[in-house]
């Protein structure tokens, strides 16, 4: 199974927002984030990129 480091790219600082995500849904400006132990976190902003090779989701925070 696939899972992600979300980080959170807002006013040019990087921050890991959440770890293990194993889906992410898009809710008009929102994603929501959730973990494989099912966790959920809302975030506003935009996805920029998803990396598999490097685990992780970049997020343009608003």
């Amino acid at each position: 199974m696939c899972e992600l480091n979300v980080i959170l790219v807002k006013d040019g600082e990087r921050k890991t927002i959440m770890e293990s995500v194993t889906k992410m849904i898009v809710v008009g400006d929102s994603i929501e984030l959730y973990s494989i132990l099912g966790e959920k976190e809302t975030v506003s902003g935009s996805i920029k990129e998803i990396d598999f090779s490097k685990g992780e989701t970049i997020i343009l925070g608003k």
